[in-house]
């Protein structure tokens, strides 16, 4: 649950500043975030499947 609050408020904070910040810096964020979902997806997959 602490997770998901935390993750929240970090798109919170990355939706917010992407009207305020270069259309490159949003991009590479956005780049660095789904990057990390497909990680996290995959380990939860491999995991799940293993059990």
């Amino acid at each position: 649950m602490i997770f998901l609050v935390a993750a929240f408020l970090l798109l919170g904070l990355l939706v917010g500043t992407a009207a305020h910040i270069p259309v490159t810096a949003t991009v590479v964020a956005a780049t660095v975030i789904g990057c990390w979902l497909l990680v996290f997806a995959f380990r939860e997959r491999k995991r799940r499947q293993g059990s």
